[in-house]
This record gives C-alpha cells, structure tokens and sequence, in this order.
C-alpha cells in the first residue's frame, strides 16, 4: 500500500529539486512493462519537457499540488492552446488525445501532478519530439 499524502509530495518534490532535471517520478505500477502507468511526476520550474506526443495512447494529468500551465502545439510549433492547471481555482486536470503534441510549464515550485498512461512504458521516438 501506498499512502499519497502531503508528505510523500514533500519527500519527492524534494527529490525533483534535487535532481539535475527538476523532475522526479514515484512510480505507483509495479514494472515498466505494467499494462497502465500510474505515478507522482514532481515538477521544478526551470524542468525542460520538449514538445512531445504519444500516437498511440491518450495521457492524464490531475494536479495534487502547486500550479501548471499544459500547452498544446501543432506540428510546427505554433502553439493552439493553453490550460493553466491550479486546484485552488478549481481546474485540477487534463486529459490529452493520441497524437496531440504538448508539453507542461511549471509555475509554482513543489508543483505534483498524479499522471496515468497504457503501457508498457515506451521511450519517445525522434520523430514524436519537436526540436
């Protein structure tokens, strides 16, 4: 069992500013190879996520803690659309469609989001990051 409360968010918001990325995953699924994928995803303002997609799988992000802005972009960069995520102000998540390309801008230090995908845990190809 796995209890999430403030202080597992403490202890790998931690972890993310401590990292060279500013990012940090707690990995809720038993393996990579796990059917979904459920994890913490600590988030540092500063933490570089290229433009990406996933052609194959939708993705889920429910903000626990702090305040993101999720852009959404179309295959030359142009940006289509942004959603500032803030539990405070009553926008928790967002679901991402197959193939929409995105990427996440973090605007409050100790930001967590709960991610869900399918799996098993594919790295990205070349041609579904935006350079």
């Amino acid at each position: 069992m796995t209890l999430i409360n403030k202080d597992l968010l403490a202890k790998v918001s931690a972890e993310a500013k401590e990292s060279p990325r500013l990012r940090m995953n707690f990995n809720l699924h038993a393996s990579l190879d796990s059917n979904v994928q459920r994890l913490l995803n600590a988030l540092e303002p500063g933490t570089i996520l290229p433009i990406h997609r996933h052609m194959h799988i939708e993705e889920t992000y429910i903000l626990l803690k702090g305040k993101l802005n999720v852009l959404y972009y179309d295959e030359n960069r142009n940006l289509m659309d942004s959603f500032i995520l803030d539990p405070l102000n009553g926008s928790y998540g967002v679901n991402i469609p197959k193939g929409q390309w995105h990427t996440l801008e973090v605007l409050e230090p100790g930001s967590v989001i709960f991610e869900v995908k399918e799996g098993p845990y594919k790295p990205l190809d070349k041609n579904d990051v935006l350079d």
